[in-house]
């Protein structure tokens, strides 16, 4: 796993079209901006392990 800081405004970007963006933080929770392909399947974890059962 690759760990990064990132601050308010900032972003990665994840296989050259994938970008995550730090949008709010608000004491224990961020909040994550994700332009991605349509093509793209972007789940939360936990619905993601309902559709694999």
């Amino acid at each position: 796993m690759l760990a990064l800081t990132r601050k308010k405004g900032e972003a990665l970007v994840i296989n050259n079209d994938t970008e995550i963006t730090i949008l709010e933080i608000r004491g224990d929770q961020v909040k994550v901006g994700i332009a991605a392909p349509k093509e793209v399947p972007v789940y939360r974890k936990e619905i993601y392990l309902q559709i694999q059962e």
